[in-house]
Parts: C-alpha cells; sequence; structure tokens
C-alpha cells in the first residue's frame, strides 16, 4: 500500500505545479491588462457594459483609443471619465445655445414651444457645467465622492432635457444623446472607485 501511495505523489506534485504556474499565468496576464479593460471590465453592477464604457471614454475625437488606453491606473481611467462628462456636457451646452440663438424662420406655436424648451434644456446645461467641472477637478485630485453624487444628479439632464421639449425631443442636438451615455458610464467609473 505504501508503494502505491508513492507513485501517487510525482501525480500530485505534477497537478500541483501545473496548477500553481496556471495561477500565476491568470494573474499576470490580469495585471497587464490595460487599466480601461480592467476598470470597463468592473462595472456591471452599474449596468454599465465593457463595451458601453470603452466606446464612451473612448469615442471623443480628442482621445484617441491610443490615449484613452494610455491611463496607467483606475485613477487616471476615473479622471479621463470625469474629464470627458464635463467636456461633453459643454459641447451638448454649446449647441444647444446655437440652436436657442440662431434664427428660426418658423414662428408656428410649435417652433415657439421648442425654442422654450430648448431654452429650458440650456439652463439645466448651464448648471450642470460648472459642476462637472468642478467634479472632473475633485477626481483628478482623488476625492471621489462628492464628485460622484454630481455625477449621478447630471446623468438626468440629458433625459430632463428630451423630457421638457417632449414631441420636439427629436430636435435636440445628438450631443443631448452623446452626454447621456457619457455621463452613465462616468457615474459608473467614479462610483466603482469610491466604493474600492
Amino acid at each position: 500500500m505504501a508503494a502505491g501511495s508513492s507513485s501517487c505523489s510525482p501525480v500530485l506534485l505534477l497537478a500541483l505545479l501545473l496548477a500553481v504556474s496556471a495561477g500565476a499565468g491568470a494573474g499576470a496576464g490580469e495585471a497587464s491588462a490595460p487599466a480601461l479593460d480592467q476598470v470597463c471590465g468592473r462595472l456591471g453592477s452599474y449596468y454599465v457594459t465593457p463595451s458601453l464604457c470603452i466606446s464612451a471614454l473612448c469615442a471623443d475625437a480628442s482621445t484617441s483609443t491610443s490615449t484613452c488606453r494610455a491611463a496607467r491606473d483606475a485613477p487616471a481611467v476615473a479622471a479621463l471619465a470625469a474629464r470627458l462628462a464635463a467636456d461633453n456636457a459643454t459641447a451638448a451646452r454649446d449647441s444647444i445655445q446655437a440652436a436657442v440663438f440662431s434664427p428660426s424662420s418658423s414662428s408656428s406655436s410649435s417652433a415657439t414651444a421648442a425654442a422654450a424648451a430648448a431654452r429650458s434644456c440650456l439652463q439645466l446645461y448651464a448648471g450642470a457645467v460648472p459642476a462637472l467641472r468642478w467634479a472632473a477637478r475633485a477626481v483628478a485630485a482623488g476625492r471621489y465622492r462628492g464628485a460622484r453624487e454630481v455625477l449621478q444628479a447630471t446623468q438626468y439632464v440629458a433625459a430632463g432635457c428630451e423630457g421638457i421639449a417632449g414631441d420636439a425631443a427629436a430636435a435636440l442636438p445628438r450631443e443631448n444623446d452623446g452626454f447621456a451615455d457619457m455621463a452613465f458610464v462616468a457615474h459608473a467609473v467614479v462610483a466603482s472607485m469610491s466604493a474600492d
């Protein structure tokens, strides 16, 4: 019986060595994955898929794919997300402002209602932009908690604009929809940092 257990011993040792080396390889691969992939991969509890996260953070024309993937760690990804949320809100505000102040060729009641809705929407963004700029600075400094709440509140700005516009929501600039996605992702990224 002793001879049978000694012949089993090399097999167990080999299996143990394979298991340990496989575990070390998996940990090394995870550590070498770009920070963007790591952060985006852990946002499922916030209903943000990795593809939505990556597309939101890498979609900005001023942020090339290589730039968004160059974030060295999770705090850098969070800072990028907060900055992009502020930038997207600014672009949406500016687009809505341009629409409000552009001369309208129609004086119908629907055009008047759409203009009034756009002015109300502009007020929402006018309040959100400075708050998001503050949040971006706070996240860049590693202060997540106050920024998390600002980002959570601003998630509703784009939907508020659509609600105010009602039937004229289709006339809102595309930047409004872009901000909606960015605010959702930025909140999830920053919330995941403050949960750590």
